[in-house]
C-alpha cells in the first residue's frame, strides 16, 4: 500500500491492482451466492422433470444457464428437458454448448450423434460416434450408432439413385427404412412425398409432407405443396389455411399469393352456395355453383362437386325433370357417388317413377351399406312402388307429389265433373264412372288431409282396408264419406259439393 503513495506510472499501475482486488473480492461473494441459487435450481429442475413436470423444471433450468453460462453440465440438463419435451432442435444447440466447453464430454457427444442420426445428418452424427470410440473403444452404444449412421447413409443413396431412375415404388421402400431410423428428417419425407404424388397418391404425400412444415424452420415450399395438394382434393379449407400460413413466414412470397388469392375466391364461392341451399334458396345456389365450374373448370373435384349440389338443389325445389337430367350427367362423372343417386331417387318418386327410385337407391346401397339414409329411402321407395300398383292418388288427379292443397282441390273438381255417374246413361257407363268417381273422391280425401298425406307420401295408403280397422266398400275399397251414395241402385240423382 505503501508504494502505491509514490505517484508516477508505478502508483497509477497498483491503484489499478488496487482496483481489480477490490473488484475480485466483490464478485467472489456474488458468484459464492450465486452457485447457491443454481444448486437449488438445479435440484428443483431434478425434481419437477422427474415429476413429469417438464414446463416448470424447464424454467429453473433456464434460471441456472443464466446463472452460470460456463457450468456444461447445466446446458446437459436443460437438453435433457428439451428432448423429453420432445423439441429436440432446441436441444442440440444446448449440447454442442456443453461439448464446446468440455470436449471430453462423452454424453453429451452420444446424445448429439443420437439427435444428429434421427434428423439425417449422417456426417455430423458419424463424427460424434467416433469421438466417443476414440476416447472408449468398447461404447456398445456408439458402435451400434456408427453402424447405423453408415447403414443409413447407404440408403440415402440408393433411395435417391432409384428416384433419379423413375423407380419410385422402389424409392419408397428404401425410404421407409430411412425414416425409421430418422424420423426427424425432413429431406427423406419431402422425396418419399414427391414419389407418391408421382404415383397418384396425393393423401400420402400430404401425410409426409405435414410434419416437415415443423422439421424445417421457413418451410414455405412445403405450405405451398400442401396446400395445392389439398386444392386438388377438393379440400378447399385446407388449402386455405395451409396457404396462409406460407403468407405468415413471407407476405410478399409471390407464389403463394398468388395461389391464396385463387382459393380464396373459390373457397368463398363454394361457402355462399352452401349457405344458400341452407336457406333453402335454391336457384341462387345454382347460380353460385355454376360460377365455381367458371372460376375452376381444371379442377375435376370441383366440377363434379357443383354438379352434385346442382343436382341437389334442383330436387330440394322440386323441380323434378330438371332434377332428373341434371343428376343423370353428375351420376355420369361420378358413379359411385351415393348422394347423386339419393338425391336423383327423390327425384324419381317427385316423378312418380317409383320403381327407378328404387333402382338407384339399390345401387347408393352396394356403395354405402352402413347409411341409414339410403336405407330407410330403399324402404320407402318400395312402398311407394307397392302403393302406387294399387292406387296412386296422385296420379289420379293428374298432380305431381309437390302439388299444394288449391292445385289438388282444382284438379278434384275438374275430375269430379267430368266422371260423376249423373253424366253417363248407359248402366256400363254408370258403373266405370262410379269406380272412378269413387277414386277421385278418395285422392281427394287423401291428399287434402296433412297426416294422410304424409301417410301416403311415406309408402303407406290410409285407405287401405290392410293398414286400419274394418271400413271399406265395394270392391275392397273404403268409402272416403261415411255412407255409400250409390247403394240404393239404379239412378242416382244428387248434390255433391266440390269442395
Amino acid at each position: 500500500m505503501e508504494s502505491c503513495r509514490r505517484g508516477g506510472v508505478s502508483g497509477v499501475l497498483c491503484s489499478l491492482s488496487l482496483l481489480c482486488v477490490i473488484l475480485d473480492l466483490q464478485l467472489d461473494g456474488v458468484l459464492g451466492a450465486t452457485h447457491v441459487e443454481i444448486e437449488q435450481h438445479l435440484e428443483m429442475g431434478r425434481k419437477l422433470l422427474a415429476a413429469g413436470q417438464l414446463a416448470e423444471a424447464l424454467s429453473h433450468y433456464h434460471s441456472a444457464v443464466e446463472g452460470d453460462s460456463k457450468n456444461y453440465l447445466t446446458y446437459y440438463k436443460r437438453a435433457a428437458v428439451f428432448l423429453a419435451m420432445g423439441k429436440s432442435k432446441s436441444a442440440l444447440p444446448d449440447l454442442t454448448r456443453a461439448i464446446q466447453l468440455k470436449p471430453d464430454f462423452l454424453a453429451a457427444r452420444l446424445q448429439r450423434g443420437n439427435i444428429l442420426l434421427k434428423q439425417g445428418n449422417t456426417q455430423e452424427a458419424r463424427e460424434d460416434f467416433e469421438v466417443v470410440l476414440h476416447r472408449s473403444p468398447e461404447h456398445e452404444e456408439a458402435q451400434d450408432q456408427l453402424m447405423r449412421a453408415n447403414e443409413l447413409e447407404e440408403m440415402q443413396e440408393e433411395a435417391h439413385a432409384a428416384y433419379h431412375q423413375g423407380d419410385y415404388s422402389a424409392s419408397i421402400s428404401v425410404l421407409e427404412r430411412v425414416i425409421e431410423i430418422s424420423p426427424w428428417d425432413p429431406e427423406s419425407r419431402e422425396l418419399r412425398a414427391d414419389c407418391y404424388i408421382r404415383m397418384g397418391d396425393p393423401q400420402k404425400a400430404i401425410q409426409d409432407l405435414t410434419p416437415t412444415t415443423r422439421l424445417r424452420n421457413d418451410n414455405r415450399a412445403a405450405f405451398l405443396k400442401l396446400s395445392l395438394l389439398h386444392y386438388s382434393l377438393g379440400e378447399h379449407h385446407d388449402s386455405l389455411n395451409h396457404i396462409r400460413e406460407c403468407l405468415k413466414l413471407d407476405q410478399d412470397d409471390k407464389e403463394c399469393f398468388s395461389h391464396y388469392k385463387l382459393v380464396k375466391k373459390l373457397s368463398k364461392q363454394l361457402d355462399s352456395a352452401e349457405e344458400l341451399i341452407q336457406e333453402e334458396r335454391y336457384q341462387d345456389a345454382i347460380e353460385k355453383y355454376e360460377s365455381v365450374m367458371k372460376t375452376e373448370p381444371n379442377v375435376l373435384h370441383y366440377t363434379n362437386l357443383a354438379k352434385e349440389r346442382i343436382c341437389h338443389s334442383l330436387f330440394k325445389d322440386k323441380l323434378a325433370h330438371e332434377a332428373i337430367d341434371a343428376c343423370s350427367e353428375a351420376h355420369q362423372r361420378d358413379p359411385r357417388n351415393t348422394n347423386i343417386l339419393r338425391d336423383r331417387a327423390e327425384a324419381y318418386i317427385l316423378n312418380q317413377d317409383y320403381e327407378k327410385a328404387v333402382y338407384d337407391y339399390q345401387e347408393a346401397k352396394e356403395f354405402d351399406s352402413e347409411s341409414n339414409e339410403i336405407r330407410e329411402g330403399l324402404e320407402r321407395a318400395q312402398k311407394l312402388l307397392k302403393v302406387s300398383r294399387k292406387r296412386d292418388y296422385y296420379k289420379i288427379l293428374g298432380v305431381g307429389r309437390s302439388a299444394n292443397k288449391q292445385e289438388i282441390i282444382k284438379a278434384y273438381r275438374k275430375l269430379a265433373q267430368q266422371w260423376h255417374p249423373d253424366n253417363f246413361q248407359l248402366e256400363s257407363e254408370k258403373k266405370e264412372a262410379e269406380k272412378k268417381f269413387i277414386d277421385i273422391a278418395s285422392a281427394k280425401e287423401v291428399l287434402t288431409d296433412p297426416e294422410m298425406r304424409q301417410k301416403f307420401d311415406a309408402g303407406e295408403d290410409p285407405l287401405d282396408p290392410e293398414n286400419q280397422q274394418g271400413g271399406g266398400g265395394g270392391n275392397g275399397q273404403p268409402w272416403p264419406f261415411h255412407f255409400n251414395p250409390f247403394e240404393s241402385g239404379g239412378s242416382f240423382h244428387f248434390k255433391f259439393q266440390y269442395n
